[in-house]
């Protein structure tokens, strides 16, 4: 017995070192694998920083970043092939490498990932094949007899940053973004037998039917590909050997798959096929494993598209490859970290633009689950036939196993070479979709930046609208604002799937030349959701709520809440049991305690979803009741793997505080006049008003002054093209120049009188308005020095912003801490994606598109229960029981260009009306019914308690 088992054994360990051995695609980096980890070649530039000179450089990386040549933006050269002035610097590159002994006899493969742009190489002095043209594609050449094995070898590689092809230049180098040079993407050798699987091309459907074009770079008699399905697990599942056809280069075989769990964005279950390419003797002359996915894609004429027979909605974004301290070079962990950027704004799929990715990027996206549309170059303009038919089949070949890949994309915004829209399929056994980025093609309208009004017209067109760019953002406009109106619009739409936001990070570049300062070249890369190091603006979190699969319907919540939620199921295929729900109620501090900063947990739970299938509502019960002294609800959805959804807060108690601040004290109010001010003195305040214009002139708090003053003012204004009836002001010459400003309305109010009266201890004093905006500003201050503003104004007609404001100095402040809508500022058309909670940030004033700091500290906020601004000369607290009133804190800061808006100073402001933002593309008059200003007619009260301490 026991020498059988030591049979048994040593088969065992013969088995587990033949499959070891099994003759395997082995790769040899020549540079690194990323910017993470870039191998030193010698390089020599040509022109510009650094030039005339051997010396150093990492490999791979775009040569700009680290500090050679020029840097450039396309769109400076646009439609010029060969202008005057470009920056045309080369690089030349050596590098020494060994090559082991054990290579000889195979086929040995010089890869490059991608070069920027046209590229010669040499191997031991002799040039290795033709000059490549095409920055962001796989070339490679075969090397075999041009190496020397177990000796050094010397690679020499010269690129141009320029193309002498003129349409590679207009496709690639003449668009809206930075072109650099440079061996960007890793370099390696690929080494084969010699006898050798070429290229494996894909096609598994969701029935589980399996289908494999199998190419070999030569065919022999009697030789037969060995194909088996693995699982997850490594299980085999099926397998099938077919012979390799006499004379021809490729061979398909199938195979089939009972009920395969099928690969969707939400689903990305991945399988993994092996081929053997066996002799006649079934040795294994090469083994290759493929990563793959079961899916069906189906285009539905004038409905939509159908991935394993569902109907999808796509919530997606267009993704520059880039880093500003890499430029195009990326890493694994970059290109990982991208996708789940995405995926934690539960976004489920994304645009390559204007070329194709790392094939890590794609690997991500199978993995982790994106629908992704690869896209050849093209912007505006396009290939040569000759250059674009090469350089599909390179795309192809490359991605055309990914199947995160569900459309195939022919240039961008008539980019497109017609005469290439045939050439995709012979390459894809899949017959993916093939699109043209706003064109009207293969069944899918595409038109991009439409407005609100013009995309419900392209939906009563007979194609799938899809827009593969809208609500192009701009430093704080776009993304987010107008989201909900186009979202809800889309999603109802029978014809509309959904569609790709510009873009998703600012392309801003670290300037080695400039100090570290990142150039978004003006306004043209600093489209972004996140800034360039994926800093997160307030849009980020619109998108997220707005988007998530789990939408709760309830608006608010009471004291007699149930436990019962109303539920709408937006998920394409899982049900809302795949996720959990935790629930906490909480109590939160008030402006006057500072002893607590946080929320303070009460009772939570976890329950797990209720059984609401996809495309379905429901309803999810949390099983609790809502407990007398709490003041919210907290509700956060969490997927299957981890992430959260998104958390939504219902306040059940607005923490009335006006009792607080009326309670009875012992010290009394007391007045003095002059002929110019009325002082209230209170414990130890002062308070001074005018008696010219009624307005509170200062405060001070043991007598340390607190430049709180000149209010409380009427405040109104709308954007400035527009006539007094909102439309567009034909009557101003200069209209269409001033839709990114704001007048203000003057308010024509007659300060008529300042009645001081005692009541209750406590000293009204009333300021008295006529023949304007302004009707009266009453103070009520009890001898705490505690302050109540009741105050009422009157306006009609259309507005942008309405409400009331103060003065105080800017440069005084130091932060704030709220109760409210946070942590980021909201528009009139960006409301989602804060939530209700303490708050609190340091006082910044970024410049949008240079510099990165979020949350901003101005701007408008929601739902403010309370906030306590803190500044170099004490505290200003503002609690507001002005229903559905904002808190304006100073005014959004545009860019330095003015491109979004010019509000007017609205310094500490309670406002029952605040501006929309536009983007880009499209004023706010076309982002939908949010966006659109407020006609208001009469009078609008609301009441402010004020504190200020030291």
């Amino acid at each position: 017995m026991r020498k059988v088992t030591t049979l048994l054994s040593t088969l065992a360990l013969a088995t587990t070192l033949a499959a070891q051995t099994l003759p395997q695609t082995e790769r040899q980096y020549l540079s690194g694998h990323g910017c993470d980890d870039m191998v030193e070649w010698d390089f020599f530039c040509t022109d510009g920083r650094n030039s005339g000179k051997w010396t150093k450089i990492g490999v791979p990386s775009c040569w700009e970043l680290q500090g050679f040549g020029t840097y450039q933006y396309g769109i400076t050269f646009y439609g010029k092939a060969f202008p005057e002035g470009i920056a045309d610097e080369k690089g030349m590159y050596k590098y020494e490498f060994e090559v082991p002994e054990k290579f000889r006899g195979q086929q040995v493969n010089l890869v490059f990932e991608a070069s920027m742009t046209d590229t010669e190489v040499k191997v031991n002095g002799r040039k290795v094949g033709s000059k490549h043209q095409g920055a962001f594609y796989r070339f490679s050449y075969n090397v075999t007899d041009f190496l020397k094995y177990g000796k050094k070898n010397l690679l020499e590689v010269t690129v141009s940053k320029e193309s002498e092809n003129a349409s590679v230049n207009l496709a690639e180098r003449r668009a809206d973004y930075w072109n650099f040079g440079g061996i960007f993407r890793p370099v390696f050798l690929e080494v084969k037998p010699a006898i050798n699987l070429r290229h494996i091309a894909i096609d598994a459907q969701m029935d589980g039917s399996f289908r494999a074009n199998c190419y070999t770079n030569l065919s022999n008699d009697g030789m037969s590909i060995r194909a088996q399905i693995l699982d997850n697990k490594g299980k085999k599942l099926t397998e099938t050997t077919v012979p390799v056809k006499a004379g021809g280069d490729w061979t398909s075989l199938q195979l089939k798959v009972s009920d395969p769990a099928l690969w969707t964005a939400e689903t990305p279950n991945l399988y993994k096929a092996q081929f053997s390419l066996l002799d006649k003797d079934g040795k294994v002359l090469h083994n290759e494993t493929e990563t793959f996915g079961f899916r069906t894609i189906e285009v539905r004429e004038s409905d939509g598209l159908y991935v394993n027979g569902v109907r999808i909605m796509v919530r997606g974004v267009n993704r520059h490859s880039f880093r500003p301290e890499s430029g195009r070079t990326l890493s694994k962990a970059k290109n990982i970290e991208d996708v789940l950027l995405m995926k934690d704004m539960n976004m489920n799929s994304v645009r390559l633009s204007h070329y194709p990715a790392d094939p890590e990027f794609l690997e991500a996206c199978d993995s982790l689950g994106l629908y992704v549309m690869d896209e050849l170059g093209g912007w505006h303009g396009k290939y040569d036939t000759p250059t674009g038919v090469r350089l599909i089949k390179g795309m192809i070949e490359r991605d055309v196993n990914h199947p995160s890949i569900i459309w195939w994309s022919n240039g961008n915004e008539k980019g497109w070479n017609t005469e290439l829209d045939g050439e995709f399929h012979k390459y894809d056994p899949q017959k993916r979709p093939v699109i043209h980025p706003q064109g009207n093609f293969s069944g899918f309208e595409t038109m991009h930046y439409r407005s609100y009004g013009e995309s419900q017209n392209y939906m009563r067109l007979p194609e799938i609208f899809m827009p593969t760019e809208f609500l192009h953002g701009l430093y704080d406009g776009g993304h987010g604002a107008g989201l909900y109106d186009y979202w809800e619009m889309m999603r109802k739409h029978p014809r509309c799937i959904g569609g790709f936001l510009w873009v998703l990070a600012d392309e801003g570049v670290k300037r080695v030349d400039m100090d570290g300062f990142i150039d978004n070249q003006g306004n043209f890369g600093a489209d972004g959701i996140v800034g360039p190091h994926h800093e997160k603006e307030g849009s980020f979190y619109t998108i997220k709520q707005l988007w998530s699969p789990v939408q709760i319907m309830n608006t608010s919540v009471d004291k007699q809440f149930d436990g019962k939620f109303s539920v709408e199921n937006r998920y394409d295929y899982l049900n809302l049991n795949t996720c959990r729900f935790l629930w906490k109620q909480v109590k939160f501090p008030t402006a006057t305690d500072a002893s607590n900063t946080t929320a303070q947990v009460l009772k939570q739970g976890e329950v797990q979803g209720s059984d609401v299938a996809a495309h379905s509502a429901g309803v999810l019960d949390i099983k609790t009741t809502i407990l007398p002294d709490a003041d919210a609800l907290f509700l956060t959805a969490i997927d299957r793997y981890g992430h959260e959804l998104w958390r939504w807060t219902f306040p059940v108690n607005k923490l009335n505080q006006a009792n607080e601040v009326l309670s009875p004290l012992s010290n009394k109010v007391t007045s003095t006049e002059t002929e110019n001010e009325l002082t209230v003195k209170a414990k130890n305040h002062t308070f001074i008003f005018s008696k010219k214009d009624g307005q509170l002139k200062g405060v001070s708090v043991n007598n340390r002054k607190i430049s709180f003053a000149n209010g409380p003012r009427f405040i109104g204004a709308r954007r400035a093209d527009r006539s007094l009836d909102q439309f567009y002001n034909h009557d101003d010459e200069k209209a269409k120049e001033k839709d990114r400003t704001y007048s203000e309305f003057p308010d024509a109010a007659v300060f008529t009188k300042l009645d001081v009266k005692e009541d209750g201890g406590n000293l009204i004093v009333t300021a008295n308005y006529k023949l304007g905006n302004l009707d009266k500003a009453q103070w009520t201050i009890n001898p705490s020095g505690e302050a109540v503003l009741d105050y009422t104004y009157n306006f009609s007609g259309v507005v942008d912003l309405m409400g009331i404001c103060f003065d105080y100095p800017e440069d005084q402040v130091i932060s704030k801490r709220w109760l409210g809508a946070g942590p980021y500022r909201v528009w009139q058309n960006r409301i989602h994606g804060t939530q209700y909670d303490v708050w609190e940030n340091d006082y910044n004033d970024p410049i949008p598109g240079e510099t990165f700091t979020y949350p901003e500290f101005k701007g408008y906020f929601g739902s403010v229960s309370w906030m306590n601004i803190r500044t170099k000369e004490g505290t200003i607290s503002l609690t507001n029981e002005t229903p559905d009133a904002y808190i304006g804190v100073y005014q959004p800061r545009d860019g330095r260009d003015r491109l979004l808006y010019t509000l007017p100073e609205s310094g500490i402001s309670v406002l029952n009306v605040i501006p929309p933002v536009r983007n880009k593309v499209n004023s706010t008059d076309l982002c939908g019914p949010s966006s659109q200003p407020k006609w208001v007619n009469g009078p609008q009260s609301g009441r402010i308690i004020f504190r200020f301490m030291e």
